[in-house]
């Protein structure tokens, strides 16, 4: 294997990539095309240009661009796209290229990646290499989090569509229509000796610095070897909708050593009747469930001076 180094400086020199772009992001069949055609024109040698119309194909598309063997495997498309790139990236010797072309590009957001395209692109042509860690949703590995009760029921009934058109407002809105007949839980969660039960419509564990575009904790980031899980509210439904508000409005200025956040390395996490779980907005299972960190499992191409533990 490589060191970053080496890695970032034959990335540099060959500019050997794959690109694959989700079309069902929403923007990645508007901007597909000049995605192709920035990097081709920043010199990158294209071994592969797919883009994937059938979301069920993304995961085979992406393991086949694995397999031509690039430096750089650059993705296009949401968090679900990077996180499912992700998976297939871990611990190999090879780089992700972010394009951030999704609704609220959470992980972009946490490496510092520019959601602008161009910006992008002048990433992969000028930045440096560096390793995250990436969460481990039982075997499932991630890059931002894992959410259960009210989120994961908004996962299964966003229409495409409306994410498409009002972008991170399509949740939001699921979220409203869900809410009058959304039932509460009682979350347990166990890390390490330590014990913490509380009633909450919704649940988070975090191994990024973003949620719904928006920070987490000043100094909550995807290199620190932590999880940070919390809820939102509590049993009351208006409770929900103001910690809501307020995490959107805040984030910036709390800490991970700030009420109500938990942050460890590792976690089992049970509730009073079994809840759907969605990892990086993908429905994956129900509780109860282990989550923990795979650290600095990735590596990913990140603005020039990036931090890198």
């Amino acid at each position: 294997m490589r060191t970053k180094q080496e890695l970032g400086a034959v990335i540099r020199r060959d500019r050997r990539a794959v690109l694959v772009v989700n079309a069902h992001s929403r923007r990645g069949r508007q901007l597909h095309e000049r995605a192709r055609a920035r990097l081709t024109a920043a010199g990158f040698r294209l071994l592969g240009d797919h883009p994937v119309e059938q979301p069920g194909q993304l995961e085979r598309v992406l393991a086949a661009a694995v397999d031509l063997g690039p430096d750089l495997l650059v993705a296009g498309g949401g968090d679900g796209t990077l996180s499912t790139a992700a998976r297939l990236l871990a611990h190999r010797d090879m780089a992700l290229g972010l394009l951030p072309l999704g609704t609220t590009n959470n992980f972009a957001r946490t490496v510092g990646v520019p959601l602008d395209l161009d910006r992008a692109v002048d990433v992969l042509t000028g930045g440096t290499v560096i390793d995250v860690d990436l969460g481990l949703a039982g075997d499932m590995r991630f890059t931002n989090h894992v959410g259960v009760g009210l989120s994961a029921d908004i996962m299964l009934r966003t229409p495409p569509r409306l994410k498409r058109v009002t972008g991170r407002l399509a949740y939001p809105l699921t979220a409203l229509a869900l809410l009058a007949r959304h039932r509460p839980l009682r979350v347990t969660v166990r890390a390490g000796d330590a014990r913490h039960e509380f009633r909450t419509h919704q649940v988070y564990v975090a191994n990024g610095g973003f949620h719904a575009g928006r920070p987490i904790a000043a100094d909550a980031d995807a290199d620190d070897r932590l999880l940070v899980a919390y809820p939102v509210g509590g049993a009351n439904r208006r409770g929900l909708l103001r910690d809501t508000a307020r995490n959107a409005v805040t984030g910036h200025r709390r800490s991970v050593g700030d009420e109500p956040f938990l942050a460890v390395g590792e976690l089992w996490l049970e509730t009073d009747r079994p809840a759907r779980v969605e990892v990086d907005g993908e429905l994956c299972g129900r509780t109860p469930i282990r989550i923990g960190l795979d650290a600095n499992a990735l590596r990913v191409m990140a603005p020039a001076g990036s931090p890198d533990r």
